[in-house]
């Protein structure tokens, strides 16, 4: 995230900044203060795109290494992987002010002027020309691409009614109407999902960035800017034939692969950052319903149902920790309870947060959006469990189940006597203080270790090591027949 930069210097005439300490940067490029920025950061050993968890050792270095090597550049990668956040990021790069002419249409160096209005400007009021300054904030301008952008909209469209008011040609710069591109001059430029322009803006992209010229109407325009310019795509539309025309696509220096997280750690450390919790009383969420909720999304871009072309948003992980927070608030708010603790329970509760987030190949469709959300959200548990109960006692648990022996939970129960339920099972309350070791102890400790014990008997159902009916409660894997009582279904 952007920094709130300091105020802004006093100055304010073009005379008073010729004599003060921004002469030395007069003209200095875009790409040439990213640079500088860059490399005072670097030297200091800070981060280079604070906020930015999961890239320090891939996507980071290498968008280092363009900026330094003052590369136009495009993040490649699939939907949620923070390519837009990526981008935004490099304002922070940026200077905190820059001095632009108060009177100009476009941002331009006050010292060192390319357009013509500005010139023109400055040519008339000399040093007693007014300057404001611009802060690096509104110095990042994002468009989005769809199908209908012109290159009116990105570049600009000759505008009679202002050739008429100045006394122009139509061909001449000042009777353009400029688009978004050279309203970022010295400043970033960025186009998300780039091959979803259409050739001919592709084109007027690439002249007025290459040659510093375009045509508008059938008008030669020179438009000499400054920007410095980043895209972001999806990598199966860059490189299909014909989205990407070839004299744009040599010019961008470096292209950069995102991915998704690979350390469930720092899945989690996102998922935290981002997520909007704001619940109306305290919800307690241990560190291994995070991971659960994490490992929802790595089970999904490994489950074979899943498009794995369109791939899994990190989003999903966190829409479902806020559905899960938000629904341990519920059901704290109707038992009249002050504080919440949310369990397995409620991440089972919250599917329309999984189902909303994920594209499904044919069998997936034809099993259903919630089937197949349910069954992720099943194995997600086990893996979490899996991942905590090395050395813990589950076999005793798992032989007593064994024996035709059934344990139900009331979900609405009193901590106190859940617990009552929980310990003539031998080793579960073991178990759950296993699980939760290491975490922050708190004053609701039998509903975390309620939670925690949940948590196990979910992981083994999940393992297929115990059976859960939905009249009997937990069960045997295999449960006899006196044990089905008549039928009875587990699943």
């Amino acid at each position: 995230m952007t920094s709130h930069p300091p105020e802004p210097p006093s100055v304010t005439t073009v005379g008073e900044l010729r004599t003060g300490p921004w002469a030395a940067h007069a003209g200095r490029s875009v790409r040439d203060e990213l640079r500088t920025n860059l490399v005072a950061r670097l030297r200091r050993g800070d981060d280079p795109f604070p906020g930015v968890i999961g890239y320090e050792r891939t996507v980071v270095p290498r968008m280092s290494t363009a900026l330094l090597a003052g590369h136009a550049l495009i993040l490649l990668g699939l939907r949620g992987q923070a390519k837009t956040r990526l981008l935004r990021a490099m304002t922070d790069l940026l200077d905190p002010w820059i001095p632009v002419l108060r009177d100009a249409e476009l941002p331009d160096d006050p010292l060192a002027p390319v357009t013509l209005e500005a010139r023109t400007l400055l040519k008339e009021q000399g040093d007693e020309a007014a300057v404001s300054w611009l802060p690096r904030e509104r110095r990042y301008v994002e468009k989005l691409a769809t199908p209908d952008v012109t290159v009116a909209d990105l570049i600009g469209d000759v505008d009679p009614i202002k050739a008429s008011r100045l006394g122009t040609r139509l061909g001449d710069p000042r009777s353009v109407h400029y688009g978004l591109l050279p309203r970022a001059n010295r400043g970033i430029f960025a186009v998300n999902e780039l091959p979803d322009l259409s050739g001919k803006v592709q084109v007027a992209l690439f002249n007025v960035l290459q040659e510093g010229d375009v045509q508008i109407k059938g008008y030669p325009v020179r438009l000499p800017l400054d920007v410095m310019l980043a895209f972001s795509a999806n990598p199966e539309d860059y490189t299909a034939r014909g989205k990407i025309v070839t004299p744009l696509k040599d010019r961008i220096g470096s292209e950069i692969r995102t991915h998704y997280p690979g350390d469930l750690r720092a899945a989690v450390r996102i998922t935290a950052q981002e997520a909007r919790v704001r619940p109306s009383l305290p919800v307690r969420t241990a560190d291994w319903l995070a991971e659960a909720t994490e490992q929802v999304a790595f089970v999904a871009r490994e489950d074979p149902r899943v498009d794995r072309h369109s791939g899994v948003s990190q989003r999903l992980a966190i829409a479902l920790r806020e559905a899960v927070v938000a629904e341990a608030e519920r059901r704290a708010l109707l038992a009249g309870r002050p504080v919440a603790y949310a369990g397995v329970h409620d991440l089972q509760a919250v599917l329309p947060a999984v189902t909303g987030k994920l594209e499904l190949e044919y069998e997936g469709e034809l099993k259903g959006a919630e089937t197949v959300a349910r069954e992720i959200v099943r194995d997600a548990i086990g893996r979490a469990f899996a991942e905590r109960s090395g050395g813990l006692p589950v076999d005793a648990v798992v032989a007593w189940f064994d024996e035709d022996r059934v344990l139900r939970i009331d979900p609405d129960a009193d901590p106190a006597t859940a617990l009552q339920e929980m310990a003539q099972v031998p080793s579960l309350l073991d178990v759950a203080a296993g699980v939760l070791a290491g975490e922050d102890e708190t004053d609701d400790a039998d509903e975390a270790r309620v939670a925690a014990a949940v948590f196990a008997l979910e992981g083994l159902h999940a393992a297929k090591r115990i059976g859960r009916s939905e009249e009997l409660g937990y069960v045997a894997a295999a449960p006899s027949e006196e044990a089905v009582l008549g039928g009875r279904r587990w699943n």
